[in-house]
């Protein structure tokens, strides 16, 4: 991976703390989302590991670079192994087709960076 590659990613989640302690000061619909999400991810029928697997699928199907790289890291926290992370980014690109191969490649450089 190149230093631009890993600038734009360390940029994401910069930008992402930030925005996150803002919203959370100004915005009841941001708090509401973050409730959401806490339910969304918890374990359920379907273990929170393979949530985030489902996720990183979407992302790739909807090019967010920033979604990429938080289920991405959330996945591996959660014990997704690389294999498992790039069967995930296989469904999205089968699932969006050519344009979601150009999503892949970046998806690709976060999962370099944190393995």
């Amino acid at each position: 991976m190149n230093t631009t590659d890993k600038d734009k990613i360390e940029h994401i989640v910069e930008t992402r703390k930030k925005a996150h302690a803002y919203y959370l000061k100004k915005s009841k619909v941001y708090r509401s989302f973050l409730d959401m999400e806490k339910a969304t991810y918890s374990d359920g029928d379907l273990d929170k590991k393979t949530k985030e697997l489902i996720a990183i699928g979407i992302s790739v199907v909807i090019n967010c670079e920033s979604c990429m790289e938080w289920h991405i890291k959330q996945a591996l926290d959660d014990g997704a192994t690389a294999e498992q992370i790039i069967e995930a980014i296989g469904v999205g690109m089968e699932m969006g087709g050519g344009p979601a191969t150009a999503s892949a490649r970046f998806a690709m450089n976060v999962l370099e960076l944190y393995t």
